[in-house]
């Protein structure tokens, strides 16, 4: 099956979400490589974000839904760290990464859905949807 080729915003956010994605993941590597905790937590921090990768290269916009849902995981855990370390500069980084994660695969899926909508319809107008 072919998939449509992204345009305009959607191409925009589909680049911003693989920057931040990529930006996320080496904090968190990094993170574990200044803490040096047991395999189980590097499995724990990692694994998450390693999940939706091959739905993510897919394209398919049920794994951006659910990449969405997982961010805030990570959200939740760089707010504590930004509590307890304000002046340690990684948490912020993996704080903007996180949160432009979120809003760009959000957007991304919304745009993305339209397009694949408004293909289908042109491509066929007599289709149910």
């Amino acid at each position: 099956m072919k998939t449509l080729a992204r345009r305009g915003l959607s191409l925009w956010a589909w680049r911003l979400i693989w920057v931040s994605w990529s930006v996320l993941l080496a904090y968190q590597v990094a993170d574990l490589l200044e803490f040096q905790p047991p395999w189980i937590i590097w499995l724990g921090k990692l694994l998450p974000l390693l999940l939706f990768l091959p739905g993510m290269a897919r394209d398919r916009l049920r794994s951006f839904i659910w990449l969405c849902f997982v961010s805030l995981l990570y959200f939740i855990t760089l707010v504590e760290r930004l509590f307890a370390t304000p002046q340690a500069l990684l948490p912020w980084l993996g704080m903007v990464a996180v949160v432009t994660l979120f809003c760009s695969a959000m957007f991304y899926v919304r745009w993305r859905a339209r397009e694949l909508q408004s293909s289908a319809t042109v491509t066929d107008p007599e289709s149910p949807l």
